[in-house]
C-alpha cells in the first residue's frame, strides 16, 4: 500500500480549503452581524421589560434604579438591589463562533500524540540532491519528524525527484504524512531542474510581469511541483531592497527579490503565493521581517546582519502584512537577521517581539511561523541544542535545518526542555497544532 497523496488530491484539498477559509471569514461576518443585532434586541426587551415591571409588578418596583447599568453587549443586568428575573438569562445569550474544522481535527491528532511525536512535527529535515532517501528513514520513523526539505541541485527532473518523495512518504503513518518542502524561487535559487521542470526567472524578472501573468506562471510551476511530490515552495522573496543592490548580499545582490518598491512587491507575492495555490502548493513568504536592509547573507557570515532602519510600522514590513491579508500563505519564514528599531536583542527568528508580538499579535497571522535555516553562519555562536527551544519559545512553530548533523540536538534539546518545563510543552503542543492544521488543509493528514 502507498502513502502518497496524489498531487491532484492535494490540488483538491488545498485549494478547496481555501475557499472554505473565505467562506468561514464570510460567516464569522455574519455571525458577528447576528450577535450585533441579537444584542440590540435583547438590551431592547430588557428596558421595555423593567419599564413593565416598574408599572405592574409591585415586587421589582422598590428594586429598580438608576444605577442599573449593562456590563457588555453580550453580559448580565447588574444592579446593587435588583432582584433576578427571566430576562437575565436571555441576556446572557451569545452566538458561538464558527470553528475551523481543520483546527480542531488537529487539535484531536496532537492530543493523542505523545511528546516525542509532537517534537517531531516541528523539524523540518534536508534531503540532499544525491542522497538516497533511506538515510531519513530512522528519524521519519522512528523520531517522527513531520517535514523535509528537499535541497540541493536536483538536476534530474520531475520523476526522479517523485521517486524520492514516494520513498519519504512511504515511511510516515496513513494519517501523518510529511510535509515535503523545496527551495524554488526562481534566478539562482532553484533546487529543483531538469526534464518537467521549467528553469524559472529570477524574482527580479518576475517583477516585469503583471501580476495576473506572473500568477499564472506560478500556476505552472507549481503543478511541477505537486506532480514531483512537493508541497510547500519556500518562496516568495518579499523582501523590499532599501540599499545598494550590490550591497545587498543575501537579496539584491542575487536578485531575489522582485525589483519593485513596496506596493508593487506586496502585488507580486501575492500573485506568487495565489499562484501557487492555484496548483495546490503552499508557499512560505519570507524573510519576515525584511533583508533588504543588510549587507551580510545570513547564510555565510554573522558580519554584516544587523538591521538599522527597518521599523515595525515601515513600508519594508508593510509588504508582508498586505500578502498576509490578502493571500494567506501556507507560512512566513522568519530572518536570521536582528532589527535594531524593533528588537535589538535577538535575530528575528529568536525575538518574541517580532514573533508573537508583531507577526502574530498586531498582524494576525495565525498560521505556521518558520525559521531560515538553523544551522546557517548567522546562528553558530549558539549551541546547537538551544536553537529549536529558542524558535518555539519566541512563538515559531517549524525548525527547518539545513544541515543533518543539527537534526538530532535539535530535536534532543526540544525534549530536554519540554519535559521539565510544562509551559514549554504547552508551546510545543500548540506549535504541533499550527503545523497539524495546515496538513489537514492541504490533505496531508486524515
Amino acid at each position: 500500500m502507498g502513502f502518497f497523496v496524489a498531487a491532484g488530491d492535494c490540488h483538491t484539498a488545498w485549494h478547496d480549503t481555501h475557499h472554505i477559509s473565505v467562506i468561514d471569514k464570510a460567516v464569522r461576518r455574519v455571525c458577528d452581524a447576528v450577535r450585533m443585532m441579537l444584542a440590540t434586541v435583547l438590551c431592547c426587551a430588557m428596558i421595555v421589560s423593567l419599564t413593565a415591571c416598574s408599572q405592574f409588578g409591585s415586587e421589582y418596583t422598590d428594586n429598580v434604579n438608576n444605577s442599573q447599568t449593562i456590563d457588555s453587549v453580550v453580559g448580565t443586568v447588574t444592579s446593587p438591589t435588583l432582584r433576578p428575573n427571566i430576562h437575565d438569562d436571555l441576556v446572557r445569550i451569545a452566538v458561538p463562533a464558527p470553528i475551523d474544522a481543520n483546527l480542531a481535527h488537529a487539535r484531536h491528532a496532537v492530543a493523542a500524540m505523545n511528546l516525542e511525536e509532537q517534537v517531531g512535527q516541528l523539524i523540518m529535515a534536508p534531503l540532499f540532491a544525491g542522497t538516497d532517501p533511506s538515510t531519513l528513514h530512522d528519524v521519519i520513523a522512528g523520531q517522527h519528524i513531520g517535514s523535509v526539505l528537499i535541497i540541493g541541485n536536483w538536476t534530474s527532473g520531475v520523476a526522479s525527484v517523485r521517486a524520492a518523495t514516494d520513498v519519504l512518504q512511504s515511511y510516515t503513518p496513513t494519517q501523518h504524512r510529511l510535509l515535503i518542502a523545496t527551495d524554488q524561487e526562481g534566478g539562482l535559487v532553484q533546487h529543483l531542474k531538469g526534464p518537467g521542470f521549467d528553469r524559472i526567472p529570477s524574482a527580479v524578472v518576475q517583477g516585469t510581469m503583471t501580476p495576473d501573468a506572473l500568477r499564472a506562471s506560478a500556476k505552472v510551476w507549481a503543478n511541477q511541483l505537486a506532480t514531483a511530490g512537493i508541497g510547500i515552495d519556500l518562496a516568495p522573496v518579499a523582501g523590499t531592497v532599501t540599499v545598494d543592490r550590490a550591497s545587498n548580499a543575501p537579496i539584491g545582490a542575487l536578485n531575489r527579490d522582485f525589483g519593485l518598491d513596496a506596493n508593487g512587491n506586496a502585488d507580486h507575492a501575492i500573485a506568487f503565493v495565489e499562484g501557487m495555490r492555484d496548483s495546490g502548493v503552499g508557499a512560505s513568504v519570507k524573510h519576515y521581517p525584511g533583508l533588504g536592509a543588510v549587507t551580510g547573507n545570513t547564510d555565510f557570515t554573522t558580519d554584516g546582519i544587523l538591521d538599522v532602519t527597518t521599523t515595525a510600522n515601515g513600508p519594508e514590513i508593510s509588504v508582508f502584512t498586505q500578502v498576509i491579508h490578502e493571500s494567506e500563505p501556507a507560512m512566513v519564514m522568519m530572518s536570521l537577521a536582528t532589527y535594531q528599531q524593533i528588537d535589538s536583542t535577538a535575530p528575528a527568528v529568536f525575538s518574541p517581539t517580532i514573533i508573537n508580538g508583531l507577526l502574530r499579535t498586531e498582524t494576525g497571522y495565525d498560521g505556521v511561523v518558520t525559521s531560515d535555516s538553523l544551522s546557517a553562519a548567522a546562528l553558530g555562536g549558539i549551541a546547537p541544542d538551544q536553537l529549536g527551544v529558542r524558535l518555539i519559545e519566541a512563538g515559531g512553530d517549524l525548525a527547518c535545518i539545513g544541515d543533518n548533523s543539527y537534526v538530532q540536538p535539535i530535536i534532543e534539546g526540544l525534549l530536554a526542555r519540554a519535559r521539565t518545563d510544562e509551559s514549554f510543552a504547552r508551546r510545543v503542543r500548540q506549535s504541533a497544532e499550527r503545523v497539524m492544521t495546515l496538513k489537514f488543509r492541504m490533505g496531508l493528514a486524515s
